[in-house]
Order: C-alpha cells, then sequence, then structure tokens
C-alpha cells in the first residue's frame, strides 16, 4: 500500500513538472515573439540594478539609433555578428584554446560571447558569473537560437543596443546619450559612439564620464576598427 501511495506521489510530481516545464516553453516563446515588435518592458538585470542604481531608459527605435553607434558595437563587440547563426565558434574555440603560455584573450571585435547571446541574456535570463553562469547556459543557447531564427539581425541589435548597460542604472544608448552627451543617440559622433562602447563589459567599473582609464585607451582601438569593418557589405546591409 506505502509502495503504491509512493508511485502514485511521484507520479503527481511528475505530471506537474511535465506540466509546468510546458507552460514555461510556451509562455516564454510566445514572449518572444512579442518582443519581435515589442521591446522589452523591463529585464531581471534593471530590476536588480535599479535597488542600488536607480533605473535610467529610454527605448528608442532602430531609425533614432545614429549608424556610428550601430558601427561600433559590432566593431568592438561581435564583428562576425552579420554571419554567424549565434555563435561565433572560432572564438568559442579559441578561448578553450589559447596558444600555449599566453592567456585566453581574443582580438578585440572577437568574443565568445555573441552579440546575439548578450541579448538573450539580458532580455530573458540574468547576468552573475560562477555558478549562476554555467545555470544559464543551456536557456541562452536556446533564446540565442530563436532570437536569430525569429527576429533577425536588425532587430537582435536593436534589442542589444536598448537594453544593454552602459553605465551603472543606465541602460540602453538613448539614456547613456543624454547622461554622457547631452544628445539624442541618433546624435552621437563617431568618437562618442565608441567611448559608450569602450565601457562594455564592465560599465560599472569602465566609467564613460568621468573617462576612465580603461575608457579612454580602449575606444581609440575601436574607431579603428570601425573604419576597418565599415566596407563590409553584410555589416552595412544591417546597419543602413
Amino acid at each position: 500500500m506505502a509502495k503504491r501511495a509512493k508511485q502514485s506521489f511521484g507520479k503527481r510530481i511528475w505530471r506537474f513538472t511535465k506540466r509546468t516545464l510546458l507552460i514555461m516553453f510556451v509562455s516564454s516563446l510566445l514572449y518572444l515573439i512579442i518582443c519581435r515588435w515589442v521591446m522589452p518592458p523591463i529585464t531581471i538585470t534593471q530590476i536588480t540594478n535599479s535597488i542600488n542604481y536607480g533605473l535610467k531608459r529610454d527605448y528608442v527605435s532602430w531609425d533614432e539609433i545614429s549608424y556610428n553607434v550601430k558601427l561600433a558595437a559590432i566593431a568592438s563587440e561581435d564583428q562576425t555578428f552579420a554571419n554567424h547563426n549565434g555563435f561565433d565558434l572560432d572564438a568559442i574555440e579559441k578561448s578553450f584554446n589559447p596558444p600555449k603560455g599566453k592567456k585566453k584573450k581574443l582580438p578585440l571585435g572577437a568574443a565568445a560571447s555573441t552579440i546575439t547571446q548578450q541579448t538573450a541574456k539580458n532580455v530573458f535570463l540574468f547576468g552573475g558569473g560562477g555558478t549562476l553562469k554555467y545555470v544559464r547556459k543551456v536557456p541562452e543557447a536556446y533564446f540565442t537560437l530563436l532570437i536569430e531564427l525569429i527576429w533577425g539581425k536588425k532587430r537582435i541589435l536593436e534589442v542589444y543596443l536598448n537594453t544593454i548597460e552602459m553605465g551603472p542604472g543606465i541602460f540602453g544608448i538613448e539614456a547613456a546619450a543624454q547622461q554622457y552627451f547631452g544628445k539624442s543617440a541618433k546624435q552621437l559622433s563617431r568618437q562618442e559612439a565608441a567611448m559608450i562602447i569602450a565601457c562594455l563589459p564592465n560599465p560599472k567599473r569602465f566609467l564613460v564620464k568621468p573617462t576612465s582609464i580603461r575608457v579612454a585607451w580602449r575606444y581609440p582601438q575601436i574607431l579603428r576598427e570601425m573604419h576597418n569593418i565599415e566596407d563590409d557589405a553584410d555589416v552595412l546591409a544591417i546597419i543602413k
């Protein structure tokens, strides 16, 4: 009798688990489809940051973001963005297999975490390193593949530039442009765009204003990379 009760309880738990997972899958898929046209109302990262830093955010459309910002983001964060399916396999391999005697360091514009992956994490998941980083990997891959398939490159870049943290409590390029340069995202010059993007991936430490040593060192490199990739037809097809 006790054995049957345990089996019945186990079946109920399994049915509940399956039902919960199905609901989570369907609801996340619907939310992802909605975000193809509607900006996410809030993210976990924005909520957690607002506790200590407040929240400065102002979503803007694709046409309200400077060409310079789009170019700077790709030049600095993911130069293979136009060509990969969400994952830069070469960069991932290099990060795990660096040349002997050298640290795991990738060249500017190459990152194991692509713009698509960062967008998936920012919108649907949570930040943090350590154990959280590994817990996040499977759902991050799932959302990465889906937004590549459903959103497309322009939408991914648009959402990325609206949701990425660009200073303590400052999310998105419009809030960053207003905070640092007193102008809209559409009016940012090449240098201003490069300076803002240079604060990534640690915008709480690498400050745009007052300009940290890291940002002052990095933004000229980003400007050079912007020049180098600007004649790439695949990149231009996305950002123009």
